[in-house]
């Protein structure tokens, strides 16, 4: 029960917080232009989306407790409803990475994932994963959790959607990336829907 010379040290710390209160407003900001930019890029575009798709919902979420670390994220697209997801995710999870991940479930699932694999080499080579995760909401990356949709990996990546009733496509990016560095995190999400679009036009 008592505090180590560590934790002592952090809670007199009172910066610390002061500056933590300031990045997670940043994020906010940054989170709130990615909603922007991802909406002038969805105009006009078509997505083989689910009965009932709205393009104009989306959500801004903030907690504290993903993996015991702060995180913030923005749903858009977003669609839940029922069985059915079809969502980009642009996740900013403190301590670990920003990933920017493509949720599918439900209605059109076949279709994805024939159109990943017939469109493959149009989607292998941008930095995206193939999440291996036994649900949607696992955010580590790495062997066991990711594995990297690359050209020579076609077979691989046919074998594991060919076991699985719903599809999750990330692309996971460090914090000394330049570009999150530079604050264009709408940027880099918006590079990385663009680069997962084969997948959910026709």
């Amino acid at each position: 029960m008592l505090f180590t010379n560590d934790e002592t040290a952090l809670l007199a710390d009172a910066q610390l917080f002061r500056r933590k209160a300031a990045i997670t407003t940043k994020i906010r900001a940054q989170l709130e232009a990615t909603h922007d930019a991802l909406t002038e890029d969805l105009t006009g575009l078509s997505l083989a989306a689910p009965p009932g798709f709205d393009p104009r919902l989306h959500q801004l979420v903030k907690g504290e407790h993903l993996g015991d670390c702060p995180y913030q994220y923005l749903d858009y697209p977003k669609h839940f409803v029922g069985g059915d997801k079809f969502t980009f995710r642009t996740l900013v999870w403190w301590g670990h990475h920003v990933t920017c991940a493509l949720l599918l479930e439900g209605a059109g699932i076949s279709q994805y994932k024939r159109q990943l694999l017939g469109r493959f080499h149009q989607v292998a080579g941008h930095a995206l994963e193939l999440s291996l995760a036994p649900s949607l909401w696992e955010w580590n990356r790495g062997e066991g959790y990711t594995l990297p949709i690359s050209h020579d990996r076609k077979a691989q990546i046919a074998a594991v959607l060919a076991e699985r009733a719903f599809m999750k496509v990330v692309r996971c990016v460090p914090f000394n990336d330049p570009g999150i560095q530079a604050g264009q995190l709408a940027q880099v999400a918006c590079g990385t829907f663009r680069s997962m679009l084969p997948i959910v036009t026709p």
